[in-house]
């Protein structure tokens, strides 16, 4: 969104969304995070000004951008991987302005042209033949919260790419309500002959909604666990002096909540609520018996 801004200036909220295919408020949470982008005490302006207080929005660069890159072949190579990642999400501009600086940065280099895919899940293409003609189907499911292989009838949305993984948010007709699912873990698709509209494709929604009964947790968390904050929506995150963090997160289930604690480390615990505290230590008792008993 960025380079677009500052070659599009003085473009309207409403004309940016529309580009972008994100609603109003996404954009004015987007165009506050851009305000953030600094080094310490990341003063407004640092590397990018920006001006949204009204209609119309003008992004600027600092003026040391307009000095030319020095990248070492190591270092234009690494740009180059990286950005074509970027252009092979489904949904990126191929002839945008990165399309353009990666070609020109792939000459400069001297190098045949870099390829890099997204391998696809095994019942992508289904789900999302399923969502555009609007055909209701039938999933076998691994639930990762519950550990649980379920079998549910879906109306699937148009599959999105986030956070590494494809997703689908879906009608789910086992609930009765809208629930995500992630495409990787579904183990099987069949065909139900019975059919539903089908939604448009559109602004994808958050990958997890907590619901308000679930269970808040409040973890304890090493510095080496500081990527919990940043890959799952946390309620309250608070900087701890030895360099950690205590974290607040919705909880659902109590596998999930097992995996990030055993992930995360034998310094990470639960500090509240009291019937938490003991489920990751439980779940490394369990594992290590396993071991013993094999």
């Amino acid at each position: 969104m960025v380079p677009w801004l500052a070659s599009h200036s003085g473009s309207t909220k409403t004309e940016i969304a529309a580009r972008f295919g994100i609603t109003l408020e996404q954009l004015e949470r987007d165009l506050g995070l851009i305000m953030m982008v600094g080094v310490p005490p990341y003063s407004p302006g640092d590397y990018i000004n920006i001006d949204y207080e009204g209609d119309f929005v003008d992004v600027w660069f600092a003026p040391y951008f307009t000095r030319p890159l020095r990248l070492t072949a190591a270092e234009g190579l690494a740009l180059l991987a990286a950005g074509r990642a970027l252009l092979a999400v489904p949904g990126s501009d191929e002839n945008g302005p990165l399309a353009t600086a990666l070609d020109k940065l792939e000459a400069a280099l001297g190098v045949s042209e870099v390829v890099v895919d997204f391998a696809a899940p095994e019942h992508l293409r289904d789900v999302q033949r399923a969502a555009a003609d609007g055909e209701r189907i039938e999933i076998d499911y691994w639930s990762a919260g519950r550990d649980a292989l379920t079998t549910r009838r879906i109306d699937p949305g148009p599959p999105f790419f986030a956070l590494g993984e494809w997703y689908t948010d879906a009608h789910d007709h086992h609930s009765g309500e809208s629930r995500m699912f992630r495409v990787d873990r579904i183990r099987a698709v069949r065909a139900t002959a019975e059919r539903f509209e089908p939604a448009p494709a559109g602004a994808p929604g958050a990958v997890y909604n907590p619901r308000p009964d679930d269970r808040r947790v409040t973890l304890d968390l090493p510095a080496s666990a500081s990527w919990i904050a940043e890959s799952f929506p946390a309620e309250s995150v608070e900087e701890r002096p030895d360099g950690g963090q205590r974290v607040t997160l919705a909880v659902s289930e109590n596998a999930w909540l097992e995996r990030l604690l055993l992930r995360a480390g034998p310094e990470a615990r639960v500090v509240a609520p009291d019937e938490s505290v003991e489920i990751g230590p439980a779940a490394a008792r369990r594992l290590l018996a396993r071991y013993r008993s094999a």
